[in-house]
């Protein structure tokens, strides 16, 4: 998409478009720099204001996967006229408001523009120091991989829309509309070497970013990776959409899935909303890293660990469980 287009280079960009990272990094002083990302969606849920704590809660993300605080946030709404009383808009942004006050998060406006669908995020800044940025490129071999939050909310959402989803479903909203700060913190305490979060690339997809930035390989035990309560029925559903279709085939040319089932190629594929973040943790700090998500009320599902090998590939081995 970006081909053709003039590269931008200038000293005080310190991460751009040339990276895969989750956001955008300008140096102001010696000992700030400025982190900023914009993220909108359209509604996975029906609750107008759960869409809007889901959608401000992966806006800010971006911004705890840079290791950096947010501090401000303007929104971003498409809403289509004539279709949907403005209540409902009200309800999302009143969500969305919700979600940056447990942030600390200082809202300080936006822009809503008329549209055919609905669509809801933020253009947030946060401030990290320069030299303390985590971004996906720093995996090392030995460094143990951490995932923060369980997978399942694309094929959740959709067995839901289609009226299939037999449980999980108030564990999936507050899961996507949980913040990212404990583990980001957490990974900040324990000197991580590479974070990225899990959203629309799914698990492997965004894991592969990080190896590939990293020049590193990876081996993942599926068996570990953890799942929300009601996502591995749903996957047994066998069921079909673009955004999974797409991960599937990306992943398949770089990663040896071995003789994984269908139902665990599809969750560890499976496109995230506001999914948790992927840490590399150095092997001797690793536990300094568990700890640190306990006390901020943080899972640490320790999933795999970095290996040397071709650059931007991972083996899988054995079977997601219940």
């Amino acid at each position: 998409m970006l081909d053709g287009l003039p590269k931008i280079e200038d000293p005080r960009l310190l991460v751009g478009t040339g990276t895969f990272d989750d956001a955008g990094v300008v140096r102001l002083t010696d000992d700030i720099a400025l982190v900023q990302s914009v993220d909108f969606f359209t509604p996975v849920v029906d609750d107008p204001f759960d869409y809007g704590r889901i959608a401000a809660a992966n806006a800010l993300s971006d911004i705890y996967a840079m290791g950096a605080e947010p501090l401000s946030a303007l929104a971003v709404c498409a809403f289509p006229q004539g279709t949907l009383p403005l209540e409902v808009l009200q309800r999302i942004l009143a969500g969305g408001l919700d979600t940056m006050r447990q942030a600390g998060v200082l809202p300080v406006g936006g822009h809503t523009v008329k549209g055919p669908e609905l669509n809801y995020g933020l253009a947030v800044t946060g401030v990290v120091h320069p030299d303390r940025i985590l971004s996906n490129g720093g995996a090392r071999p030995g460094d143990v991989l951490f995932l923060t939050k369980p997978l399942g909310t694309g094929i959740m959402s959709t067995a839901l829309k289609r009226e299939q989803l037999a449980a999980g479903e108030r564990e999936m909203i507050d899961g996507m509309a949980a913040l990212n700060r404990g583990g980001a913190h957490a990974a900040i305490e324990a000197g991580a070497h590479g974070l990225t979060d899990i959203t629309g690339y799914g698990f492997l997809g965004h894991a592969l970013e990080l190896a590939a930035a990293s020049g590193v390989a990876l081996q993942i035990n599926a068996a570990h990776v953890p799942l929300l309560p009601g996502a591995l029925a749903a996957a047994q559903l066998g069921l079909s959409f673009g955004g999974l279709k797409a991960n599937r085939e990306w992943v398949a040319e770089r990663v040896n899935l071995g003789d994984l089932d269908d139902a665990t190629r599809d969750l560890l594929c499976d496109p995230q909303t506001s999914g948790g973040l992927f840490a590399a943790v150095p092997a001797e700090r690793a536990d300094l890293f568990a700890e640190a998500c306990g006390r901020h009320d943080t899972l640490a599902a320790r999933v795999g660990e970095v290996t040397d090998g071709p650059a931007g590939t991972a083996v899988v081995r054995g079977s997601v469980t219940g």
